[in-house]
């Protein structure tokens, strides 16, 4: 458990950070970060820092979960895919927005433990999956969201044409993992229109499966 002052001030500061849609907070307020971060990093879940998970991967930091949260702007009948499940935190906040959230990960490790979380959360508009993210999920698409937590040098073309007309996709874009920035992409009729919203620093897409127990 956590206690109310920490959780006061966990929201605060995301208000602090520039975390300022209310559904979002909402969601934000309703997940137990701790639960997601394990070990001797666990006393800090409540910090706003990208905390390391297992397979070399990280828990992204709170206040750039609830920004590109807020940029997808998630609807309660949307269904969502979600590229890069890690420790399933992002996931669990969708959860909470969305009638239906898809989550891939390419490491069966995490992909069990976020399942094994999502499960006793009793979230049952989410489904876990171990997978190659970067193909997305044709069988399900098209998706009226789409959220990569893993950087692509542009945005994925093939996980575009899983996106409906009308739907948006929010993606860290950049050739190294020192110069990245989140993007904001619109499908409309007419094509795509793109906004960039803000430097950010996340691990690569990477294709396939991971070869790990």
């Amino acid at each position: 458990m956590v206690d109310a002052q920490t959780k006061m001030q966990f929201m605060f500061a995301l208000r602090a950070a520039g975390v300022t849609d209310a559904k979002v907070l909402a969601a934000m307020e309703k997940v137990p970060r701790h639960d997601f971060v394990q070990g001797h990093f666990a006393p800090r879940a409540y910090e706003d820092l990208a905390i390391p998970i297992a397979s070399g991967q990280t828990i992204s930091q709170p206040s750039i979960v609830g920004k590109m949260t807020a940029a997808l702007n998630v609807q309660p009948r949307d269904k969502v895919l979600e590229i890069g499940t890690g420790s399933g935190y992002q996931a669990a906040i969708l959860s909470h927005l969305a009638r239906r959230v898809y989550t891939i990960e390419r490491h069966r490790g995490l992909a069990r433990d976020a399942r094994r979380l999502i499960d006793e959360m009793r979230l049952v508009n989410v489904i876990v999956m171990t997978g190659d993210g970067s193909q997305g999920l044709a069988d399900q698409a098209p998706f009226d969201r789409i959220l990569l937590t893993a950087a692509a040098e542009d945005p994925p073309a093939n996980l575009l044409a899983q996106l409906r007309v009308g739907g948006i996709m929010v993606l860290p874009v950049g050739q190294t993992d020192a110069v990245q920035h989140l993007i904001k992409v619109e499908k409309t009729e007419n094509g795509f229109e793109y906004t960039e919203l803000e430097p950010v620093r996340f691990v690569p897409l990477v294709e396939g499966v991971a070869q790990e127990p």
